[in-house]
């Protein structure tokens, strides 16, 4: 430091263990959430599993044990097997690469990094049970009555969780830039 400021060689080390330390958070997001998913499936798998729905909080929470061959809301369920593992398995698995390919060359930061790192951590869970099960295991229901969710996983909460963090991030900074001004002679 040279009266009370750091120098460039410092700054620079500054900068980049930030850089290190985001990503490494990004790490611990991206294997947290996928562990947390696969250990919920694991005990909903070994004690919901030809049992009945139990019911929690006056009905407002279920718990039960599903297996979806289709997509979000069960969606192409009912397609030939062949069908489902190049829909639901092939592209799914290229469409997360592509996503993780491109935040890593835009060098997303800060609330879409981590948006992204829900995202795809949630999505590269729910294909691991694709991959290996030809389903994704499912069982958490929500609601108030007759109004309900679809039956979903931790997987899907990290997915629905990292969209809307994306969206509002990507919201938040189209309102923070500046608008162009006008000037009295109707240029820009």
């Amino acid at each position: 430091m040279i009266d009370g400021r750091a120098t460039a060689g410092e700054v620079a080390m500054i900068e980049s263990a930030v850089r290190w330390v985001s990503r490494l958070v990004l790490v611990v997001a991206v294997l947290g959430t996928i562990g947390c998913d696969r250990v919920t499936k694991h005990i909903a798998t070994s004690m919901l599993a030809d049992m009945p729905s139990r019911s929690y909080l006056a009905d407002t929470v279920r718990l039960g044990y599903v297996e979806n061959r289709g997509g979000f809301l069960s969606l192409g369920a009912n397609l030939s097997p062949k069908v489902r593992a190049v829909v639901f398995t092939g592209a799914t698995g290229l469409m997360l690469v592509a996503v993780t390919v491109l935040a890593i060359r835009d060098r997303r930061r800060g609330w879409p990094a981590i948006g992204l790192a829900l995202f795809v951590a949630g999505g590269a869970s729910n294909w691991i049970d694709r991959v290996l099960r030809g389903s994704v295991v499912d069982f958490m229901n929500v609601g108030i009555g007759p109004v309900r969710t679809g039956v979903f996983n931790v997987a899907d909460i990290a997915i629905m969780c990292g969209a809307m963090i994306v969206v509002f991030a990507g919201c938040r900074r189209t309102s923070a830039r500046p608008s162009t001004a006008t000037k009295s002679d109707g240029t820009v």
